[in-house]
C-alpha cells in the first residue's frame, strides 16, 4: 500500500490514500470519506479540491511555470502556431507534417456556417454583447448539426471537434459584424486560420482585405497563450456540464458563458477601461496608484495578481514583448501602453504590490494589443474564448476517456431551518 494520510473522526481512525502526479503534486483521495463517515469536505471555490487527473496542462504558480503537454509556454510562443498547439493539447503530441497538413486542411474547409445563421444573428438585438451572441450560436450548432452529437461515438466526436474549431472563428466574427451593423464576410480557404478570422472580422465587401502579417502573428500568439489553463472556472464548467453526457457544442456554450464573467475572461476588458479612465482623467500612473492604495472606489487596479501565480504570470512576460513589437512595427503611439508600463514599473518597486505579490498578469497587456489593432473592448473576451476553445475541447475529451468518469455532483453543508410543519394559507 502506498503513502496514506490519517484522519480521526468520532474516535475512528481512517487511512486515506495519497495520489501523486508526475510533477510531484500530491492529493488526498477522499472518495470513500462520505461512505465511511457520513462526512463531506467543505471547500468554497474548490481552491483545495482536485476534481480530476489531467495530462494536459501543468502550472507551478510559485515558480511561474506553464506547460502544455509538458512543453514550456515560452517555447510554444516562440516556435509554434495556434493550430499546431491546438493539435498538441487535443491529441497529446505535436503533429508530424502530414498530420498537421490534414488537420489544417480539415479546419480550413469547415469554416463556413449554415446560411440560416444569418437569420439567427438577425434575430438578436444590435446591442447584444458578442459573448451572448457567440454562446447562443455555439449552442445552436447542436440544432444545425444533429448528425454528430453522441459524446461516446468516436466518429461523431471527430466531426464535432473539427466543426467547432473551424466554425468558431466565423461565429465570433459574425457576432462582431452584427453588433456594428456590417455585412457578414464569407471565410476564405486561401488564408490561415488567424488570417481568415481577421478577414471576416475587419474586412468589408467594399474592397479587398489584406491581412497584416504583424497583426496576424500577434493574434496567433495571443490565442496560443490562452489555449488552456488547468481547472479554471470555465474549464471546470465545461467538464461539469459535459459530465451529464450532453453534446460538445452545449458544453462549450456553457464554458463561454462562464468565461464572460468579469472575474474570469472579462478582466482584460476591465484593464483597458482602467487605462482609458486614467488617460481621460489626465492622471499619472502614480496618482492613480495612490488613489487605489487609499481605497478610492473609483480607482480599482485591474490586471494585477492572479489566483494561481504567486510570482510572475509567464504569459505576461511573453505578451509584454509582443505588445512592444506590434506597436513599434505598426508605428502606433499608444498612451495606454505608456500608462501600462508606468503602472508595471510602480508595481515592481512599491512595497504595497511586492508584499501582496500583485504582479501584472496576462490580461494586463493583452487588452493593449487588442486595442492597438482596432478590436473594440466588448470583443476582448470573445477572442479569449477563441483561444481557450482547444483547451476546453481537450478537457472534455479527457473527461470522457477517464476510467473514473461520473456525473459531477458537489455536496453541501445545509444551514437552513430544521423541520417545519406546513401552515394552511387561511391560518397564516
Amino acid at each position: 500500500m502506498g503513502e496514506t494520510a490519517e484522519l480521526r473522526v468520532d474516535g475512528k481512525l481512517l487511512e486515506l490514500p495519497i495520489i501523486e502526479g508526475s510533477e510531484g503534486e500530491r492529493a488526498i483521495d477522499i472518495r470513500k470519506l462520505r461512505g465511511q463517515t457520513g462526512i463531506v469536505t467543505f471547500d468554497p471555490g474548490y481552491a483545495n479540491t482536485g476534481a480530476c487527473r489531467s495530462d494536459i496542462t501543468f502550472i507551478d504558480g510559485d515558480k511561474g511555470i506553464l506547460r502544455y503537454r509538458g512543453i514550456p509556454i515560452e517555447e510554444l510562443a516562440e516556435k509554434s502556431n495556434f493550430l499546431e498547439v491546438a493539435h498538441l493539447v487535443l491529441f497529446g503530441r505535436l503533429p508530424n507534417r502530414e498530420e498537421f497538413d490534414n488537420f489544417t486542411s480539415s479546419i480550413t474547409r469547415h469554416t463556413m456556417i449554415h446560411e440560416d445563421f444569418k437569420r439567427f444573428f438577425g434575430a438578436l438585438p444590435k446591442d447584444a454583447h458578442p459573448m451572448a451572441a457567440t454562446s447562443a450560436a455555439i449552442g445552436a450548432l447542436s440544432a444545425f448539426y444533429s448528425d454528430s452529437l453522441d459524446p461516446r461515438d468516436q466518429r461523431h466526436i471527430e466531426i464535432s471537434v473539427h466543426r467547432l474549431i473551424a466554425k468558431m472563428i466565423t461565429i465570433t466574427a459574425y457576432a462582431y459584424k452584427h453588433s456594428v451593423g456590417q455585412p457578414f464576410m464569407y471565410p476564405r480557404n486561401d488564408l490561415s486560420y488567424v488570417g481568415n478570422f481577421l478577414h471576416m472580422m475587419f474586412g468589408t465587401p467594399c474592397e479587398e482585405f489584406e491581412v497584416n502579417p504583424v497583426i496576424e502573428k500577434a493574434m496567433d500568439l495571443l490565442l496560443i497563450l490562452h489555449v488552456d489553463h488547468e481547472q479554471n472556472c470555465s474549464t471546470s464548467t465545461v467538464r461539469l456540464v459535459g459530465s451529464s453526457k450532453v453534446n460538445l457544442f452545449a458544453a462549450i456554450s456553457a464554458g463561454i458563458n462562464a468565461l464572460w464573467g468579469p472575474s474570469h475572461g472579462g478582466a482584460n476588458q476591465e484593464v483597458i477601461e482602467m487605462l482609458a479612465a486614467i488617460r481621460d482623467q489626465g492622471l499619472s500612473a502614480k496618482e492613480f496608484v495612490e488613489r487605489a492604495k487609499a481605497g478610492d472606489p473609483s480607482a480599482r487596479l485591474m490586471g494585477f495578481g492572479h489566483r494561481i501565480y504567486k510570482n510572475f504570470d509567464p504569459r505576461m512576460k511573453i505578451i509584454k514583448k509582443a505588445c512592444d513589437e506590434v506597436l513599434t512595427q505598426l508605428g502606433i503611439h499608444s498612451k495606454l501602453l505608456e500608462i501600462a508600463k508606468e503602472l508595471e514599473e510602480i508595481a515592481l518597486k512599491d512595497d504595497y504590490f511586492v508584499d501582496r505579490k500583485l504582479y501584472p498578469n496576462v490580461d494586463f497587456y493583452s487588452g493593449v494589443i487588442y486595442n492597438a489593432i482596432g478590436t473594440p473592448s466588448n470583443m476582448f473576451t470573445a477572442l479569449f474564448a477563441l483561444g481557450r476553445l482547444p483547451g476546453w475541447i481537450a478537457q472534455w475529451l479527457e473527461m470522457h476517456q477517464d476510467e473514473d468518469f461520473k456525473i459531477g455532483r458537489p455536496r453541501q453543508v445545509y444551514t437552513g431551518p430544521t423541520r417545519n410543519p406546513y401552515v394552511p394559507l387561511d391560518k397564516r
